[in-house]
């Protein structure tokens, strides 16, 4: 079986950044649903927004993330991507605030995200 790799660019503010989302069936429907552009909220060093209509098939659900996942939390349509710690951090690595679905991961640097903390929209498109 190929293992394609689906690339999608994520853009905040002054930050633009492609990421790779995982072969699983949350992951193929987050894909379908771009382009997205919305509000976003941060909680420490991780933004989150809603995907409305994505359905989570918890093909992982962990609460173990690093630096640069891309994670969708089904409770609340939401994917979050992760560039630092967060609240609930009690070390470098960011901790979600409930389990989530690991379906994706940041290609380079996720700590550039620092710097679009201002932004008020993000972007996440077909790369």
């Amino acid at each position: 079986m190929e293992n394609e790799t689906r690339r999608i660019k994520i853009s905040v503010g002054p930050v633009s950044l492609e990421a790779e989302l995982k072969t699983n069936k949350t992951a193929d429907a987050i894909y379908a649903r771009l382009p997205i552009e919305t509000p976003f909220n941060t909680w420490g060093e991780e933004f989150y927004f809603k995907i409305p209509g994505v359905k989570d098939h918890r093909e992982t659900a962990t609460t173990q993330v690093k630096v640069g996942d891309l994670a969708f939390w089904g409770a609340g349509e939401v994917l979050a991507i992760f560039f630092g710690r967060t609240p609930m951090s009690m070390g470098p690595d960011p901790v979600p605030a409930d389990r989530v679905n690991v379906v994706g991961r940041i290609l380079g640097d996720a700590t550039q995200l620092r710097q679009a903390m201002a932004a008020t929209k993000i972007r996440v498109e077909k790369a």
